[in-house]
């Protein structure tokens, strides 16, 4: 005989609620034909559980209930806490408290150790708990979860699900799709569990909802505005790739587009990925405003210098207000982007037209020297195009850059020799140019006369 008493369950499942005494109860049987047997019970944590009645003395083979209670928040533990079943032979007539206190307080071959019974937190409030609680990074989550999971119905899983999906806890979500959460479900609004998981920006998350058959409604859905408030290049890539039918241009309420929104950010990764796919930088919203209008109001440097790039009229587009981009940096005090958006401009027109005062009062605004404009040329590019003697010295005296090259790889001075002038191509190649390049190659039908009265054009190769 190994014990005295059986419990009739091998764990103890405790349905936790917040709003009611949590408690579960359980039964012990003597397996002793003519004797009386007494047990005490105990748990692993004495402070958060107990028993109105610990001590208890059963007749023989009696059935007896007990009842455990639990004081206060789960004891959540990287072990689940268990339930400690002790049980002795008890004589007729020693079967009043004290006498019970002092057979269990003297260890011996009379105590029995009959059962330990792991407890279980099962139900939606100790999943909800776990999700809201910290001391979840602190226990073995898997493991409370795969048995409270069982307990809880379809409505639940499906609430449980939004909730983790939120809070991008993946192992929840993992879990919760293959208990049977509905993954499509909608609340009143027509919010999906999908825009959840890509606002709480955990990627993983996302293919999850993805691989389980969530159906997009192309007619609600704005997942790439979503994804551009989280700065998702990746979610971005991961929807793209599985809703082939997913329009990059979309807009929502107010007319704007996801790149509206990254612009607005200043997201630069995710601008880049959108105008890759096809995003329209040029479109407007309800009030007039472009892309470059959201992000030149935020003051976002690299955001406007791409956006700039991606198109060449969008810098001159005026909201339904009047403004343009320039108006709302100047409003801001984003002094980053004045050269970008007005003084490069006006640098790069007066070197067009040999405006030397124009040159130098612009410089003295704060305009960038070596700014490229949509094709990649600088000042220099155009005065060196153009054949401008005297800009070119300014902007040379100002630090303008020799070997800056243009979006088809060409420096000022293969402008210089493409358009035919010897006399700024020489100045060029005396501040340091190189006349190795590719232009110089391509275009060398420029007279410059002997090759044997102009040393750098002997090996254009060298």
């Amino acid at each position: 005989m190994d014990r005295l008493v059986k419990p009739d369950v091998k764990e103890l499942n405790l349905v936790f609620t917040r709003t009611h005494k949590c408690s579960a109860t359980f039964q012990l049987t003597n397996l002793m034909h003519t004797m009386s047997v007494a047990v005490i019970l105990d748990t692993t944590n004495p402070s958060r559980f107990y028993f109105h009645h610990p001590l208890a003395v059963l007749p023989p083979l009696a059935t007896v209930s007990f009842t455990l209670f639990l004081s206060d928040q789960p004891p959540l533990a990287a072990l689940p806490d268990t339930v400690l079943v002790r049980s002795s032979i008890v004589l007729a007539g020693k079967t009043n408290q004290e006498n019970l206190h002092l057979l269990f307080s003297k260890p011996g071959r009379h105590i029995f150790n009959d059962a330990t019974i792991p407890i279980n937190f099962v139900g939606h409030d100790i999943l909800d708990f776990l999700l809201s609680s910290p001391i979840s990074r602190t226990i073995n989550t898997s493991f409370v979860l795969s048995q409270a999971i069982q307990f809880c119905n379809e409505n639940e899983l499906t609430s449980l699900l939004r909730s983790s999906a939120k809070t991008g806890n993946l192992l929840f979500v993992s879990s919760l799709v293959t208990a049977g959460a509905n993954v499509n479900h909608r609340d009143v609004d027509g919010e999906s569990v999908m825009s959840l998981a890509i606002r709480s920006g955990n990627v993983d998350v996302v293919r999850v909802i993805v691989e389980s058959n969530f159906v997009i409604d192309h007619s609600v859905d704005r997942f790439l505005h979503d994804a551009a408030r989280v700065n998702g290049e990746e979610i971005m890539e991961v929807l793209c790739m599985s809703y082939l039918d997913i329009d990059i241009n979309s807009v929502d309420s107010r007319g704007q587009t996801a790149l509206h929104i990254a612009a607005n950010l200043g997201y630069i990764e995710v601008l880049q990925f959108l105008v890759t796919l096809g995003s329209d930088s040029d479109v407007v919203d309800n009030n007039g405003w472009t892309p470059l209008h959201c992000a030149s109001r935020e003051g976002h440097v690299a955001a406007v210098e791409f956006l700039l790039s991606s198109s060449i009229f969008v810098k001159y587009a005026v909201t339904k207000d009047g403004k343009t981009a320039i108006a709302l940096a100047y409003e801001n005090d984003h002094k980053d982007l004045y050269d970008m958006l007005y003084l490069r401009d006006v640098l790069h027109r007066a070197a067009t037209v040999n405006d030397v005062n124009g040159l130098n009062k612009c410089l003295a605004e704060g305009a960038m020297v070596n700014g490229k404009d949509q094709n990649g040329w600088t000042a220099l590019h155009r005065a060196a195009f153009k054949g401008r003697v005297e800009s070119v010295e300014l902007l040379l005296s100002h630090g303008a850059r020799v070997d800056m090259v243009d979006n088809d790889g060409c420096t000022a001075l293969h402008r210089a020799v493409d358009a035919g002038h010897s006399q700024v191509a020489m100045l060029l190649v005396a501040q340091g140019a190189r006349a190795s390049m590719k232009s110089l190659i391509d275009h060398m039908v420029f007279d410059f006369g002997s090759s044997k009265n102009h040393p750098f054009l002997v090996d254009p190769l060298c």
